[in-house]
């Protein structure tokens, strides 16, 4: 597995700094007589045969800046258990700033000893509550590999949303509070960028996703260039409906103005021009494939950020869960559903599923023990939270995909079960835009985003025996 590539573009200044520093080119370690600093090492993804980490290197320059430096990239490996010192097991000389690497073939449910280097350098970890947090892989230095559910692996699913397609500036809240970060001129947008590279990743051997799930804001604004252009990009990847199925986000919403008119009408002088391209507004995804059926839910509301379901779309959800209770369900939409994600994420309580809206769908999980996993986006954050009641459903938020960390999860089905696991993208384009949106929210955007390790890396026991 190749590393990220070079970059020639900008780049946010490393080890946790919140300061944009702007360069032409990466300099050349040869060339650099300041000390390199290899930095932001995340074990991101952890699967039951592989690992996969990113680190990032640095070197001041005469003014004291960090610039991103070219170098080539070392991972050693050795079982924990072992007297020897771990071995070269990943070994890059294609040079660049932003190291990712995958190292396949390890045993499952085996602990392993790593270092990450880069020039003679050693990666530190990222200075993020969850890098540093005791216990973490990046602070003990050893990982355990993932012990698959038993039986026989049945299908992969990919899990993704917040594109945010037409978007210039990302990590702006209200305002230009606090300070956003642009795409250098002259390079695609980074939405079609990050975009891109999801779809890239999908369908190469070592994902081998057959059904992506989109869990709403594939719009900026919902604009008809923006429905229409998203729609294109996965259009050229799959077919809407089998390949791919997609819900609607706040942002993807119906709108008012002059921009919109000649969309089809909504309620109170709105306009719906995502609809054309997806779905009307507020009606359920209905799909099924090979006994196991997946259902999206179309939580935005006219304005403003909540979420809501409308009762005709919770009727229909009703039935269907009602005449098949045991059937092995996954359902996707764009906001969160807990009180737990409420209380957490950075908005408040209002910016998840309304509290009576949410407490009727936990009811409906309740009588249908066939619902096993609820995806949302909306937070930009990698989460598992607990459900209000007694219903035995895995919640889970996934991060962005247009921004730091920058990718999807998978969800790996066997008969016994399911796992789950998150990656970032991995093109030199994607890998330099995740490294620069580090930088978001004052440099704190990771200690919300990332997410723990066994949020990103877990595996859930459930009979699925009765899927083909």
């Amino acid at each position: 597995m190749s590393c990220c590539g070079s970059s020639r573009r900008t780049f946010l200044s490393a080890v946790g700094l919140a300061a944009l520093t702007a360069v032409a080119d990466p300099i050349s370690v040869r060339a650099q007589p300041n000390p390199l600093l290899a930095t932001d090492l995340e074990v991101v993804t952890v699967t039951d045969r592989s690992v996969i980490l990113t680190w990032t290197t640095v070197a001041p320059d005469p003014a004291g800046r960090l610039l991103p430096v070219d170098t080539d990239a070392e991972v050693r490996l050795g079982p924990a258990d072992s007297p020897l010192a771990p071995a070269t097991a990943y070994a890059e000389d294609e040079r660049t700033p932003f190291h990712y690497a995958q190292i396949d073939g390890l045993e499952p449910g085996r602990a392993y000893r790593f270092e990450a280097w880069s020039n003679g350098a050693r990666a530190a970890p990222a200075l993020s509550l969850t890098t540093l947090a005791p216990g973490s892989p990046e602070s003990t230095g050893e990982f355990t590999t993932l012990t698959p559910p038993p039986g026989r692996p049945l299908r992969t699913l990919a899990l993704a949303n917040d594109v945010h397609y037409g978007e210039r500036v990302s990590g702006l809240i209200v305002d230009n509070v606090p300070p956003g970060f642009r795409q250098e001129p002259g390079l695609p947008p980074y939405p079609e960028v990050m975009l891109a590279a999801l779809l890239d990743d999908l369908r190469r051997p070592d994902r081998g996703a057959g059904t992506l799930l989109i869990a709403g804001d594939l719009t900026a604004e919902a604009k008809p260039e923006e429905s229409r252009g998203v729609r294109a990009h996965l259009d050229a990847w799959g077919t809407q409906g089998r390949d791919y199925l997609a819900v609607r986000g706040n942002h993807d919403r119906p709108h008012v103005g002059s921009d919109y008119q000649g969309c089809a009408p909504a309620p109170a002088d709105h306009y719906d021009c995502w609809a054309a391209e997806f779905h009307p507004r507020q009606q359920l995804i209905e799909h099924e494939t090979r006994g196991l059926r997946l259902l999206g839910l179309d939580t935005s509301e006219l304005d403003g950020s909540g979420g809501s379901i409308e009762r005709p779309q919770f009727d229909r959800l009703a039935e269907l869960l009602r005449d098949d209770p045991d059937r092995p369900t996954l359902v996707f939409g764009h906001h969160p559903v807990t009180i737990e994600s409420g209380l957490t994420n950075t908005a408040g309580p209002g910016f998840v599923l309304n509290r009576p809206d949410s407490l009727e769908l936990q009811t409906l999980y309740e009588r249908a023990p066939g619902v096993f996993l609820q995806h949302s986006g909306h937070t930009h954050r990698n989460r598992r939270t607990r459900p209000d009641t007694t219903c035995a459903v895995e919640f889970l938020e996934v991060a962005a995909v247009k921004e730091y960390p920058g990718g999807y999860s998978l969800l790996r089905l066997y008969e016994g079960g399911y796992m789950i696991n998150f990656y970032k993208t991995r093109t030199a384009a994607a890998c330099q835009w995740s490294a620069t949106t580090r930088g978001e929210y004052f440099g704190l955007l990771p200690d919300y985003t990332l997410g723990t390790f066994a949020d990103r890396n877990h595996v859930v026991l459930r009979d699925f025996s009765g899927l083909s």
